[in-house]
């Protein structure tokens, strides 16, 4: 057990003194879970808006296939990325193989089924007595749409919360699209595979209380802005 307790002990040094390269492992997770959260939010916002409200042929199917992407092995969806991102693939003209870019992409794939799923669930729920009223009232399509995202806030901001987490732990995905290149695409997550592999425990630790407190930070705030819409919505 004394390399457990040497490996916190030298975890705690590491963060005290500011270590150049955790923290430049610490900007890179956040720029990929920032930007692939946002971008899964502006395309997933309105596929779940007009699948939670819209109502035409296949739309079953396409909520099946929707939800159907929140169980998708993240590995896989990654391999399928990759496979696209090479040289001579059909997008390895962009480049973005072993880049952050190419994380980002990799991960809004994977946030953008959680994000449309969990958005059109939380549209589903909402009063459909109010919508029908607004559109009796006149209020457009679009009025309609942004008068449904504002009561379904809650379900909204836990579709960010749940993007938001996937992109902080993500592992498998992004090794493959990123390539866990040291000092260019490494995240927390892959960093610490990579240091406990390495035997180097003391980084490991370090990195996953790191990864935990980026996590515990977010994930308050995000909570405390859900609690402060549910006693709005109550008001």
């Amino acid at each position: 057990m004394n390399f457990i307790w040497d490996g916190v002990r030298g975890a705690f040094w590491i963060i005290v003194n500011g270590d150049s390269d955790v923290v430049g492992v610490v900007k890179v997770t956040l720029r990929l879970a920032l930007l692939s959260t946002l971008l899964a939010l502006a395309i997933g916002l309105p596929l779940g808006l007009w699948l939670g409200l819209a109502r035409f042929r296949g739309r079953r199917a396409m909520l099946a296939g929707v939800n159907a992407g929140l169980g998708f092995p993240p590995v896989v969806i990654g391999l399928v990325v990759a496979l696209l991102l090479f040289r001579g693939a059909p997008l390895g003209s962009l480049n973005l193989i072993y880049t952050v870019n190419g994380m980002v992409l990799a991960q809004t794939v994977l946030a953008l089924p959680i994000v449309a799923a969990l958005t059109a669930a939380a549209v589903q729920a909402v009063d459909p007595n109010l919508l029908m009223q607004a559109r009796a009232l006149g209020a457009s399509s679009a009025r309609v749409g942004l008068l449904a995202l504002r009561e379904a806030r809650i379900g909204v901001l836990a579709a960010t919360v749940a993007a938001l987490g996937s992109a902080l732990s993500e592992v498998g995905a992004l090794v493959l699209v990123g390539g866990n290149i040291s000092g260019q695409t490494q995240t927390l997550a892959t960093s610490v595979l990579t240091e406990v592999s390495a035997g180097e425990y003391s980084r490991a630790i370090a990195l996953g209380t790191i990864l935990m407190g980026l996590i515990l930070v977010l994930s308050a705030v995000l909570t405390v802005v859900q609690h402060r819409g549910q006693r709005e919505a109550v008001a």
